[in-house]
């Protein structure tokens, strides 16, 4: 199980400056879209050898000024819907605002442990800055500068105190498979038509948060742990901006899971959003099959199938290794081929290639294809091995591992998955000085 701290807060109080001290980068790996003026934050970082993930749930505020104090609401009300643990970022320089106060007064009653970064105490002179605050109502105040990192390192051990470790509970040699995409997808139709077909072969597994389930699955040959964040139930509110929300429930579902069937909407194709769902599992190192819903639905004529696979593989290159099946949830049509595919993605995953076999195999076709010279200097690989990861990682040691570009790192992939059965895992090379 991974947790989720949420942080929130009005504009310009340092909280995408938190974020990037606390990840240790300064990159949103959910690309922009159109619509969205801002670049989502989400990264994976750790503490006292707990590993959690953080939203900087700012990244998702849309519009102009006038709407800020709706928006913030709204990404406070989502925060409290996903998040284990939520941090609210004040800014002591501008002191107690009519907005910390409301967004207080939501999470006093969510019931989520809730803590306060008071911001922009970067000397122990305006220290007592902090004591307006208290007026929020919220206990857990931490003094911090998110500029030079003071009191970040109280914070973060109060903060990964709230944290559960994984379950015990879940058979670990099973593999997890997450119904992840957009809204209205067919996600929770899938889940029903698995899940209907004998009630007795399920068994409620309670899960990372009271939203989330792991329904453990044992019929047709297969036997597996549903990683079910797709509708559990309807939400009250319904104004909320659907992108963040679907970004933040898959987050849930990815990271406890092995594998992710990417659900599409056929009558819609494949959109921005599904790809920036994509980046999350590729960055989380799950392996992923794309599953092409309402099939039924579409007209068909002698190629629409493999013009419909060829947009999804061009979007998404240069990951093309994977598989897409189209399916019927609501005919029940190939719901169980998904499986398969599913299941031979896990165990794609767990592949192991001797050294030696390695060697044996991709030494000569490098002597063959060497590296591209770099400032007339060649370089020269001399051996390969597997890493001891959870995904695919291949270690190649050389001379300059420095000059060894993009290009050529993909054409020693694409060789290792054409030798290879890794198909739908993000893989990752690594150039080492031998």
């Amino acid at each position: 199980m991974v947790n989720i701290l949420a942080i929130v807060g009005r504009p310009n109080v340092g909280k995408s400056t938190l974020f990037n001290r606390l990840t240790g980068q300064r990159q949103a790996i959910v690309e922009e879209t159109s619509g969205v003026t801002r670049d989502r934050h989400y990264g994976k970082t750790d503490w006292n050898g707990k590993e959690f993930s953080v939203i900087d749930t700012g990244g998702y505020v849309v519009g102009s000024d006038d709407i800020f104090e709706e928006e913030i609401r709204k990404q406070v009300d989502l925060a409290v819907d996903e998040a284990d643990v939520i941090l609210l970022v004040v800014d002591a320089r501008h002191g107690l605002s009519g907005l910390d106060e409301d967004v207080a007064n939501v999470l006093r009653r969510s019931g989520k442990k809730v803590f306060v970064a008071v911001n922009k105490i970067d000397s122990t002179k305006n220290i007592h800055d902090v004591g307006e605050f208290y007026q929020m109502g919220l206990e857990h105040l931490y003094p911090i500068s998110a500029i030079n990192g003071s009191g970040t390192g109280e914070l973060l051990d109060a903060i990964v105190g709230e944290f559960e470790m994984s379950g015990s509970d879940i058979d670990d040699d099973l593999p997890k498979f997450a119904l992840v995409g957009r809204p209205n997808v067919g996600k929770s139709s899938m889940i029903n038509a698995l899940i209907g077909v004998d009630r007795n072969i399920v068994t409620d597994i309670p899960g990372t948060t009271r939203d989330s389930i792991n329904t453990k699955y044992k019929s047709f040959g297969f036997e597996f742990y549903l990683v079910d964040t797709a509708g559990l139930r309807k939400k009250s509110k319904v104004y909320e901006n659907i992108e963040f929300y679907s970004v933040m429930r898959s987050i849930r579902a990815i990271e406890n899971s092995d594998v992710c069937l990417l659900m599409i909407d056929a009558t819609q194709g494949f959109e921005a959003q599904d790809i920036n769902i994509l980046h999350l599992i590729e960055k989380n190192r799950k392996s992923v099959i794309f599953v092409v819903n309402k099939w039924d639905l579409i007209e068909k004529e002698s190629n629409t199938h493999k013009d419909f696979e060829q947009k999804i593989r061009n979007r998404t290159a240069p990951f093309t290794d994977y598989d897409i099946v189209f399916t019927s949830v609501t005919n029940k049509q190939r719901i169980y081929k998904a499986l398969e595919v599913a299941n031979e993605a896990f165990q794609n995953k767990k592949r192991r290639i001797a050294t030696s076999n390695l060697n044996e195999v991709l030494l000569p076709i490098i002597e063959n294809n060497p590296p591209p010279m770099v400032k007339g200097k060649l370089v020269k690989i001399k051996y390969i091995t597997q890493l001891p990861t959870k995904f695919p990682a291949f270690a190649f040691y050389c001379n300059m591992p420095q000059y060894v570009k993009e290009p050529y790192q993909r054409f020693l992939e694409n060789k290792i998955r054409s030798l290879y059965n890794f198909r739908g895992i993000p893989m990752e090379l690594y150039f080492r000085k031998k």
